[in-house]
Formats: C-alpha cells, sequence, structure tokens
C-alpha cells in the first residue's frame, strides 16, 4: 500500500493543476498501451511480458491522471515460467468493452493468441484463454460489428513465423473462443510502411479504421488504414511522427472518443533505458481522416504535443500517480510490484511484522547471477530523476544470505547487505549481466539496521549510497552505473533476498519501506 501522496515529491506529475498536462502522461514502462472509454471511466492495459503478475489494469477518469488497480494476470498457467522468460509473454494486448463485460486479447509469441474477460475490470478476470495456436501471432484486436459478426486483426512476429510487414484479418466467434478462419492479408506495403505491426479496429462514419504503427519501435510513425469494407482495399495515411519534435517514433496505441466529442490518442515513446512512456495526443477528424497532434510544420501529418489543454470530460478530477513508494502496511503487495516469474508464497510474507514486508532468502543454488533469479520484486522506473531509499533490518539473515536494493535490465547494479561466516555483515556494491556478477565488499559493521539509496539523473544514471543511520550516507561509488533496458522493458528498480549456496536458507530480510521521491 501506498502512502499519503505529497505531489510536490513525486518524481513525475503531468497534471499540471492550472488545466494544462504535460507528456509524458505516465513516464513509466507501459510499453503498446490501449485505452477504452466506458461511460465516464479510462481503462488502460499494456505488456508486460514475462512480469508477473501481468497485464495491469490502470484506471483514470481524465486520461492524465491514472492509478493502477489490477492485474487480469496473477499467475501465468505456461510451462517454464518457474523462471524468468525475459521479453516473452505477453505482447501488445487490446482492451475492449463488449457485451457488458471487459475483454483483453494478447499475442504469446511462441503459444498464440490468448484472451481474458471480465465483469469488473479491478475484479476476478476468467482463466487465459487460447483463441488460436500458432507461432507469432501477436498483437492481436478483437472487433464486433453491428451485424453481430466478430473479426480479429493481427500482426506476426518474423522471429517465430518468418513473417513480417503484414495484418490479417479473420472471422471470429461472437463469445471471443476462437478464430473461424484463417484470414487474408488485408494490408501489405514493405516499402511505404515496413514493421506494421500493433493493428487497433475501430468503425466510424461507415468507413472501417485500422490505426497501426510501423516503421520501428524507436524511428517509426503512426499510419492508419481506411476502407468501407472490412475486408479493404485499405487506403493508408501516415497521421502521426516525430517530424521537427523531440519525440520519437510516437505511435502505437489506442484512440478513444470522450463523451464531450473530443479524440484523443494515448501511445507510447521509446525511451531506451526508461523504456516506453506513454504519451497523449489530441486527436481531430479532417474530411474522415484522423490527424494526431498538431501540424505544427504543415506537413500535413501530426507531431506530438509536450504541453496541452487536458481533456474535457466535463469535471475537474484530483491528481493522481500509480503508487511507487510503499511502506508495506497492506496485507497483500502493492500493484505497482512485480516479479521475475511466478510468484510463490514461501518468498514473501506481509503482516507478520507491522509495516514491513519479509522477503525469506531463495537460494542462488548454480545461476550464474541474479539475472535468472525469479524472485526479485521489482517496479518500473516512473520518472527521468528521482531517488529511492529502502530500509533493511538484516537481523535474521544466515551467514551467505544477502538482501539489498537493485536496478535491473539486460545488465543490473545494487547495494546490499550480506551476512558473513564471522557473524559480522558486510556492505557489498555489486554488478552483473546474463553470464556472471562481480561484488566488492565497501564496509564490515555489526549494525544490523542499513539504510540502502539509489540516485537516479537523467540519462539513467545511478549512483548508489548506503548508511547506518538513515542520516548520514556515504557513497558506495564514485562512479555512476547507467541503467540499461531490459528484453522489451525499461530498466526496473527494486528489492531481493537470496541465499549464496545450493541449500535453503532460513534467513530472511525484513524491509520497513521503499520511498521514491523526486531528486532535488
Amino acid at each position: 500500500m501506498s502512502v499519503d501522496k505529497d505531489f510536490s515529491k513525486e518524481p513525475w506529475v503531468s497534471d499540471q493543476g492550472d488545466g494544462t498536462f504535460i507528456n509524458p502522461v505516465l513516464h513509466a514502462d507501459y510499453s503498446d498501451p490501449d485505452v477504452i472509454r466506458v461511460g465516464s471511466d479510462f481503462y488502460m492495459t499494456a505488456s508486460s511480458f514475462g512480469h508477473l503478475p501481468g497485464l495491469p489494469i490502470l484506471h483514470s477518469k481524465d486520461l492524465i491522471n491514472w492509478k493502477i488497480i489490477n492485474h487480469a494476470i496473477k499467475k501465468m498457467d505456461l510451462p517454464n515460467y518457474d523462471r524468468p522468460q525475459h521479453g516473452n509473454g505477453v505482447w501488445a494486448p487490446s482492451i475492449r468493452y463488449h457485451d457488458n463485460k471487459y475483454w483483453i486479447f494478447y499475442g504469446d509469441p511462441d503459444v498464440g493468441i490468448m484472451m481474458c474477460t471480465a465483469d469488473d475490470p479491478a475484479g476476478q478476470w476468467s482463466p487465459l484463454h487460447l483463441v488460436k495456436a500458432g507461432k507469432g501471432l501477436i498483437d492481436p484486436c478483437p472487433f464486433w460489428d453491428e451485424d453481430g459478426q466478430a473479426y480479429l486483426v493481427h500482426a506476426y512476429a518474423r522471429s517465430r513465423s518468418g513473417i513480417k510487414h503484414r495484418l490479417n484479418l479473420c472471422r471470429m466467434s461472437p463469445d471471443g473462443t476462437k478464430l473461424l478462419d484463417d484470414g487474408a492479408i488485408i494490408f501489405h506495403d514493405e516499402q511505404h510502411h515496413p514493421t506494421m505491426e500493433g493493428p487497433k479496429l475501430y468503425k466510424r462514419n461507415g468507413y472501417y479504421y485500422i490505426f497501426a504503427p510501423a516503421g520501428g519501435v524507436s524511428t517509426g510513425w503512426q499510419v492508419v488504414l481506411r476502407s468501407q469494407s472490412i475486408w479493404g482495399p485499405y487506403e493508408d495515411k501516415i497521421v502521426l511522427h516525430q517530424g521537427d519534435s523531440i519525440i520519437n517514433g510516437p505511435h502505437q496505441g489506442g484512440w478513444v472518443e470522450l463523451e464531450s466529442g473530443e479524440s484523443w490518442f494515448m501511445h507510447f515513446q521509446d525511451k531506451g533505458s526508461y523504456g516506453r512512456i506513454a504519451h497523449l495526443q489530441p486527436m481531430n477528424w479532417v474530411e474522415d481522416w484522423p490527424l494526431i497532434g498538431l501540424d505544427s510544420n504543415g506537413d500535413g501529418i501530426g507531431e506530438p504535443v509536450l504541453r496541452y489543454q487536458k481533456p474535457d470530460v466535463g469535471a475537474v478530477h484530483p491528481i493522481e500517480v500509480p503508487d511507487s513508494s510503499d511502506h508495506f502496511t497492506a496485507d497483500t503487495l502493492g500493484l505497482q510490484w512485480q516479479w521475475q516469474g511466478n510468484p510463490k508464497k514461501e518468498w514473501v510474507e506481509l503482516g507478520l511484522r507491522e509495516s514491513y514486508i519479509r522477503l525469506h532468502a531463495v537460494p542462488l543454488g548454480e545461476r550464474s547471477s541474479l539475472y535468472h533469479m525469479p524472485n526479485l520484486l521489482l517496479q518500473k522506473f516512473n520518472a527521468p530523476s528521482f531517488v529511492a531509499v529502502a530500509k533493511l533490518d538484516g537481523a535474521q539473515l544466515m551467514a551467505g544470505d544477502q538482501a539489498g536494493l537493485i536496478v535491473f535490465g539486460s545488465s543490473y547494479a545494487y547495494v546490499s547487505m550480506m551476512k558473513e561466516s564471522s557473524g559480522k555483515y558486510s556492505i557489498r556494491l555489486a554488478s552483473g549481466t546474463e553470464a556472471e556478477e562481480e561484488s566488492k565488499v565497501l564496509c564490515e559493521t555489526e549494525d544490523t539496521t542499513l539504510y540502502l539509496q539509489m540516485s537516479v539523473t537523467e540519462g539513467a544514471m545511478c549512483k548508489f549510497s548506503f548508511s547506518l543511520d538513515g542520516v548520514k550516507f556515504v557513497a558506495a561509488s564514485n562512479d555512476a552505473f547507467t541503467a540499461q533496458k531490459g528484453h522489451w522493458v525499461g530498466a526496473k528498480l527494486g528489492l531481493f533476498s537470496i541465499h549464496y549456496g545450493v541449500n535453503d536458507s532460513v534467513g530472511y530480510a525484513d524491509f520497513d519501506y521503499v520511498i521514491i521521491q523526486k531528486n532535488r
């Protein structure tokens, strides 16, 4: 559970309090976002890959102020999720509201097209259902037409299927449980729109529209296709690109129409170590074509805005940002936290000690580094610059146990406390990759309470420090560690408790809090 938020200390707040907002609305790795409106409520989901729980559900009343309210997947009932599945799992979901319930479809590139439903997005979601098996079937989006016929459009991952640049449309059973045919390729223009993927299908004023990104994650643009027949042929138009703006590769997301008649488009920007962060753009219709952002240079194509008037939702709603800090006062994990594999109850305990989380020391075993550990408790970076402080009680660590504060991606670094065979505690600074880890002892102590700090500045430059009293912090190194993105995801920060050995340990670490605030 989060503490009461002091928004003056929050690292990133989009709502400026004067009727305007700044982009990104979420400076966090909500990759491939999709958004819907149901009445006066907005819901968003995003790719979660192999992190669990997965398929985050966010809620907003105005498209600017968002809160995490759920995850649709609590545990992945597929083989091998007892260990990290870097880059695999949940790719590019679509969320829809139809027939009085909520639907999410996503592509697992190694399994096929998956679906789940819920009556309440904040409640229980149905078990995952395999709509169609097949490698490389990704980015599915369902559509129910006025005549009752259902369809599904999807893209392909060449890494699994050998196919790329194409969008395929299939007939679907109205209950969303199966596809009725193999479909037909409805768009393929590799010359003008390479790497077309992430389609979202809509209907407006007699036209079928497919919003689809092209050109690649960090360098691409947003395309809209339209036709008066769902099977095409489709006209194509680029409706959003970087142009003269500083926002690279603006594309892939969802269109939402407000009760006021306004249209808005949520999309991502690939920001390297910070992941794919979420932007919101105004959208206007001109001769039945959307223009996303503002055509600031007169080339007929929209460019991203950095500051703009908030959406007209008919009311002013309180400022909100997704939780990051945690004092661990609840009996369940805060929704900002995810594991690197299917969670096990023996990893963590809450409520045994007031306002603490207990992380049991899981054996490293034969693993070469923490890159392969499923029990890292991590959350997204939530701003370009911030400070994270954790308070650790290591009194119950056993010899060979280590607990600390980590920044994690394709490589990682951490500051930690380790119980030595001598009975003393060493404070350590370490870094590692998939293949190996290097660690050095900074000092030894008999104190069992340690404050761990990570300061992040623009460019994802991370500096670690530690303190025995929570007041005076000592730099762990003069050099900064540059946080690295993971496989399709941004860098994360979090907590861990491990045992350097093969056998189980009875040791554990208690963390009192993690506080994440603006870096002043």
